[in-house]
């Protein structure tokens, strides 16, 4: 496995009294998780969601799912809180488990924006976490849907990852890395107990570990898969970010009729003169069948986005119209895609 999370947090104490040293930490992370959900309002392209108040009481008392994530250090808690939000979920890392009835507040405020939120907790908050069973009670108070995950592990496999990254335990001190485990074992003793579910991750790799997540949350739905189908010139070098990499430059290049020169692949005439181009077709339609084949597995070993780049020379005509129609075809298989022209208008 080779997710860890190992964190040393120096402890800094500071002149000013106890109370206010922990207030004001929890100021700023109450601040930072109401900007967090006004952002989580805010599309991408800018555009406010709208607030729905016109619409009063539609989402107002929809009190979010909440999944608590917690475990030992080293036993794959960031893979967990990974795969949740690539199922959709609000993920938050490392907050003070007294904000957790904040963040549920804050969410219901999200007019259903946010409907599932999975916070991540554990001994990096140090003091803060004193105040779990508290805000526990608190949720259970309010009626809040919640689950506790707990990721557990050996000792022995706890120690050989630490010692994989070279890092010190963040409860160790100046002691050993299984003073550390042990340590951080006493303080979770209670919330393991209470734990809806444990997954023992010793033997685990990630893609295991994420298979385990996706059928407990992931419902009767498959995980999506989301594609970025991105046309670009090999003149230009190739994208860094690309999974796989198709070459146009065994048809025709448009650029040599003179008609067509001036216009892009998005052009009717130049899609139509590239796709009628012996072999055309055919790429099309194989490829499209093989991107079904690799997303299935690539859905199966837990990856979720997947980048496929399609060249010609300039990225200005091949590459862009069978971009296009290649994204139409995974569109149609139910993959969310989006479509990039890297190097269109660069000439």
């Amino acid at each position: 496995m080779t997710e860890h999370e190992a964190q040393p947090a120096a402890e800094r104490e500071q002149a000013q009294p106890a109370p206010e040293r922990e207030q004001a930490p929890q100021a700023a992370e109450r601040d930072r998780a109401q900007q967090a959900v006004e952002r989580e309002q805010t599309r991408d392209d800018g555009a406010q969601v709208s607030t729905g108040k016109e619409k009063a009481g539609a989402h107002e008392a929809a009190i979010p799912e909440l999944v608590i994530i917690s475990g030992m250090s080293g036993a794959g808690r960031s893979t967990a809180a990974k795969c949740l939000e690539d199922l959709g979920w609000f993920v938050v890392d490392n907050l003070p488990p007294a904000l957790i009835p904040t963040m549920v507040e804050l969410g219901a405020r999200s007019q259903g924006n946010v409907a599932r939120i999975a916070v991540v907790v554990d001994v990096r908050g140090r003091r803060f976490f004193d105040n779990l069973r508290e805000s526990l009670a608190d949720l259970e108070a309010r009626a809040v849907t919640r689950r506790i995950v707990f990721l557990e592990s050996s000792d022995d496999a706890l120690v050989r990852r630490f010692e994989s990254v070279r890092r010190p335990h963040p409860l160790q001190g100046d002691g050993r890395i299984v003073d550390g485990i042990a340590a951080e074992r006493e303080l979770l003793r209670e919330l393991r107990g209470d734990a809806d579910l444990v997954i023992d991750t010793s033997s685990l790799n990630v893609h295991e570990l994420r298979a385990k997540m996706d059928a407990q949350f992931a419902g009767e739905e498959e995980p999506e898969l989301r594609a970025t189908v991105m046309s670009f010139g090999f003149k230009y070098g190739l994208p860094v970010d690309a999974d796989l990499v198709v070459d146009m430059r065994f048809l025709p290049n448009p650029h040599w009729v003179p008609e067509l020169r001036p216009f892009t692949g998005l052009n009717e005439e130049v899609s139509s003169y590239v796709l009628n181009q012996p072999g055309a077709k055919e790429f099309l339609d194989r490829y499209a069948e093989l991107l079904q084949l690799i997303a299935a597995g690539y859905r199966r070993e837990g990856k979720r986005y997947v980048t496929v780049a399609v060249g010609c020379t300039g990225g200005k005509h091949r590459s862009v119209a069978m971009s296009e129609k290649l994204a139409a075809r995974l569109a149609a298989e139910g993959v969310e895609t989006v479509v990039v022209h890297r190097d269109m208008g660069r000439e």
